[in-house]
C-alpha cells in the first residue's frame, strides 16, 4: 500500500522523538553534518529471563524519511532494568547510511552508545561512520550497551 502523496510522512511517534532530540543543543552538529539517521522512539525490554530489547524506528536521509527499521537485541545479562529508552543512530557519510539500508546491519559485541560531552567535537563520537546516542524517557542521556543490536530495513 504505497502512499499516494509524494512526500511520505514519518510516524507521529518518530516526529515527536525527533522534536525532543533536535532541542538538545549538543546534538545540533550531528543533525547538521550527518548524511542520515535512524530514530527509535521507544526501545523496550522484552523477553523473560534472558535480556532483550526491541524497537521500531524510521530512517532519514537529508532530513527526509526513507524507510522503516526494526531493532532487536538479545543478550544474556542485558542491564537496563525494565526501562524503555529512545535511540538515535547518526550516519556520517552516504556510504555509512547505505550500509545500514542494505539490510542485516549489526553492531559488534563491544559497541556502546556515545555519551556526548558539552562542547565536544562531534566527529570524535563517530566510530566506523556511526554515532549512537541513547536517552532515558526523561530525556537524560546515558550509556547503554548496544552490542549485538541487529537491524532490519524496509524502504518506503
Amino acid at each position: 500500500s504505497k502512499n499516494v502523496s509524494d512526500e511520505r510522512k514519518a510516524n507521529f511517534k518518530t516526529v515527536d522523538a525527533l522534536k525532543k532530540l533536535k532541542k538538545i543543543g549538543r546534538l545540533k552538529p550531528y543533525f547538521k553534518e550527518a548524511k542520515g539517521y535512524a530514530v527509535f522512539p521507544n526501545v523496550g525490554k522484552a523477553g523473560f529471563g534472558i535480556g532483550g530489547s526491541r524497537g521500531k524506528g524510521e530512517v532519514f536521509e537529508e532530513g527526509k524519511v526513507i524507510g522503516s527499521t526494526t531493532l532487536t537485541q538479545l543478550t544474556i545479562g542485558f542491564q537496563l532494568g525494565a526501562q524503555a529508552f529512545s535511540q538515535i543512530i547518526f550516519f556520517q557519510n552516504k556510504s555509512d547510511l547505505d550500509r545500514f539500508t542494505s539490510g542485516n546491519y549489526e553492531f559488534g559485541a563491544s559497541a556502546s552508545a556515545a555519551l556526548i560531552t558539552e562542547g565536544a567535537n562531534a566527529s570524535a563520537d563517530y566510530s566506523n561512520g556511526v554515532a549512537v546516542m541513547t536517552y532515558s524517557k526523561g530525556g537524560l542521556m546515558y550509556e547503554a550497551s548496544i552490542g549485538g543490536q541487529k537491524f532490519t530495513y524496509r524502504s518506503y
